[in-house]
């Protein structure tokens, strides 16, 4: 059996990518054996076509219970794909040895499988806590480039040596998770089979630098038959296709997890050396300042080289490393506090508020860089169809905003397929303006064509959603759907969304799901606005083609009892006016009054669950007031002035708010209205009485419009015998808490001067 040699890198690294590519020229190896999907070997020739680098091979899976997506990005300066490349071309057997990407082993992970490149070693911070305080640096980032990146030239066996001893230190005796140790045996079946069948040469194996101890001593292990490629289980959709990537996406700084962050610097690392690194990357940050009309002047930059010069010496590097540059130019430039942290001090994203110049600094390490795939790659039959019908419906390439006519079928087709580019978050079309739901009058919509930077690789990533455009959306609403389970806030925006899509087949399967996810709501609030938007688009529309549709009326039916049954429930709580829950009643009414025939409740009885609540004493005062309007708007028989006459005045408000929100017209017009009652309990209130439910009142009273005020005066005016305008009678000068605080205040300086007698009579 041939020997192997190990080979554990950081990915993204340029040193260790150099490393590889010099074990493969001193080793010339029968196999090279990379960590990524094995199920990718048959396709390393579309792999390692002319791309224009970055580029990722995106991974989905999707069954009953679990979906899972992975990216496994390469650029220039990754070990895999220097393993890849100068393997082939030395003429040794290349192969993905790691498990496929929806493997359990990945998204069983605690960190998930966003990532199949996020280095391990950030599971074990102990060890590299340590290595830090050792070395005096801040973070694993400056760690790195001080023990491996910024070295001497020609240091390939050093290199090696502090690698083999970095991660053998870093691994320690961890066992790894369950998910490490499923891939390390999978991968280490590989390494057994390639040394039997490598007639004596070398085998050259080339893994995350966590993965070779484990590697090295599993391969010693087990049989030497090459392993089987697991397949998805039966009913599974899964795939891989490669995606174009950037450097934007590739930084740790925009939220990554390569542990390698400042991909243009690497980049310029990589192709040119420290030295010139170091200049361009002083370069790029002054040209992007100036860019922003940042004053940087040519001493600031002298300054700031002379700064990271001494800062280097100063820590032992042999020449400038990211940070001294990155710390010489914040020193030169940044004169004011910082409120944070600079980020390359520490891991993670940038904060909200970060200084200007610290975010041009990052963004000139990042670099601008776009994959793009070569022509000949596959891609998914999703993005065919989109083009073909880009192309067909002239939205190819606009050549200004897209309006159009949604009553006419042209209109209404382009709009469906634009709504479904925008669900699968696929860039080039911002809209601007159109129908906010199914009962606004309007017929038109706007749509601005954007920059289409990423919209390939967005469409082949929504590829694993289905192969054609229509199949797409639904079933990534559906996924949608799923994942917000009982929470209705999501509920009411997915199911305009399907609306705006078009009403098919698979959109008629997630109304179903949609109506029975809102069986099992369990806050009023949100599901009134459900229901509020369901009813909506039942009752009026009929630009989208869904009125009185039976899909649409079976959610209403189900926010309907759900309501019901809620608001029966609700006891105690805090006080105070709970507008969702109130709104969520009114909705209730307008379905009974126009929906009635795909209800399974009927007005009686939802009239008799109405007076239960209004008489419940533990529900919340301001549902008691909406049960009682809705008990009325319904016909009930209940008569609330005893029970008005029997609350609390600080009560009174919420009480009030509930009832008008629900049946406001039903409770000021008519013989005996309410607002008869309402009238003399508040003549009969004291003056401290009357200022302190007068807050309450005003809420109240704020949910009739101005024409139902005046209206309410007026009635108000008849009571007294009075004759005059109703309307002025609303005007005031001033707020009327203030109005009647001062005449209070007035009263009470009037009986002041009275009792010691100071009074004077005009």
């Amino acid at each position: 059996m041939s020997s192997a040699v190990f080979l554990g890198v950081r990915h993204h690294s340029p040193a260790c990518a150099r490393l590889v590519g010099r074990a493969i020229s001193a080793l010339r190896p029968a196999y090279v054996l990379v960590e990524g999907p094995a199920d990718m070997n048959g396709r390393l020739d579309e792999l390692l076509l002319e791309h224009r680098l970055p580029v990722a091979v995106f991974s989905h899976y999707r069954d009953e219970s679990r979906v899972a997506t992975s990216w496994a990005p390469l650029c220039d300066y990754s070990p895999e794909w220097i393993a890849l490349r100068d393997g082939r071309a030395a003429g040794a057997e290349v192969r993905f040895i790691d498990l496929p990407a929806w493997h359990p082993a990945f998204t069983r992970r605690a960190e998930g499988a966003a990532n199949r490149y996020a280095d391990a070693e950030t599971r074990y911070e102990e060890a590299v806590r340590r290595l830090c305080a050792r070395f005096s640096v801040d973070s694993v980032d400056a760690l790195w480039d001080r023990l491996f990146e910024v070295t001497e030239p020609d240091d390939a066996d050093g290199l090696q040596a502090r690698l083999d001893t970095y991660f053998d230190l870093v691994r320690g005796d961890t066992e790894g998770d369950p998910g490490d140790r499923a891939r390390e045996e999978y991968m280490a079946s590989w390494v057994r089979a390639a040394q039997a069948h490598s007639g004596g040469r070398p085998v050259l194996v080339v893994t995350g630098g966590f993965h070779r101890p484990a590697l090295r001593e599993l391969s010693y292990r087990g049989g030497t038959g090459w392993p089987e490629v697991p397949e998805p289980p039966g009913g599974a959709l899964g795939g891989s296709f490669l995606v174009p990537y950037s450097f934007r996406q590739l930084d740790a700084f925009a939220g990554y997890q390569s542990g390698m962050p400042s991909p243009g610097y690497y980049q310029r690392l990589w192709e040119s050396g420290p030295e010139a690194a170091a200049r361009e990357l002083t370069r790029a940050v002054a040209e992007r300042l100036r860019g922003r009309g940042i004053p940087v002047s040519t001493a600031a930059l002298i300054a700031a080289r002379g700064l990271a010069r001494g800062l280097a010496l100063l820590r032992g590097h042999p020449y400038e490393t990211r940070v001294d540059v990155l710390d010489g130019l914040a020193g030169t430039l940044i004169t004011d506090d910082l409120d944070h942290p600079l980020p390359w001090t520490t891991r993670g994203t940038l904060h909200a508020g970060t200084h200007p110049v610290v975010a041009e600094m990052v963004a000139a390490c990042t670099g601008a860089v776009e994959g793009r795939l070569h022509p000949d790659t596959p891609v998914p039959p999703l993005v065919h169809d989109v083009t073909e019908q880009l192309a067909r419906l002239g939205l190819a390439d606009p050549d200004g905003p897209v309006v159009l006519d949604l009553t006419g079928p042209d209109g209404l087709t382009r709009s469906r397929v634009l709504h479904r580019l925008r669900v699968l978050g696929v860039p080039g079309f911002t809209r601007v303006s159109g129908p906010a739901d199914g009962t606004d009058p309007v017929f038109t919509e706007r749509w601005a064509p954007g920059p289409a930077a990423g919209r390939e690789a967005a469409l082949i990533e929504a590829g694993a959603y289905g192969a054609r455009l229509d199949e797409a959306a639904s079933v990534l609403l559906a996924e949608r759907a799923h994942a917000a389970g009982t929470d209705a806030g999501p509920l009411a925006g997915l199911l305009f969304d399907a609306v705006l899509c078009g009403v098919g087949p698979l959109c008629a399967e997630l109304l179903d799901t949609l109506a029975a996810q809102v069986g099992q709501v369990r806050e009023p609030g949100p599901l009134g606005e459900v229901l509020t938007t369901a009813l909506g688009l039942w009752r009026h529309d009929r630009v989208f083609g869904v009125a009185r549709g039976p899909l649409l009326g079976s959610v209403v039916a189900s926010a309907v009892e759900r309501v019901l049954w809620l608001a029966e429930g609700l006891h105690g709580g805090e006080g105070g006016v709970d507008l969702g829950r109130l709104r969520a009643l009114a909705a209730v009414r307008d379905a009974l009054r126009y929906a009635p025939e795909v209800l399974p409740v009927t007005r009686e009885a939802a009239a008799e669950v109405a007076a239960r609540i209004a008489r419940d004493p533990r529900a919340p005062v301001d549902l008691r007031g909406a049960a009682c309007g809705l008990s009325r708007s319904l016909g009930g028989s209940d008569d609330p002035t005893g029970v008005v006459t029997s609350l609390a005045l600080d009560t009174l408000g919420d009480w009030l708010a509930g009832l008008f929100v629900v049946a406001r017209e039903e409770v000021t017009t008519g013989e005996g209205a309410l607002v008869d009652v309402l009238d003399d309990i508040v003549g009969a209130m004291s003056e401290g009485d009357f200022l302190a439910g007068l807050p309450a009142l005003r809420q109240a009273f704020a949910f009739f419009p101005p024409r139902e005020r005046e209206r309410v005066a007026e009635r108000l005016l008849d009571r007294r015998g009075r004759r005059g305008s109703a309307r002025a009678l609303l005007r005031t000068t001033a707020d009327p808490l203030l109005l009647a605080r001062a005449r209070a205040l007035e009263e009470n300086v009037a009986l002041l001067l009275t009792r010691h007698g100071l009074r004077t009579t005009p």
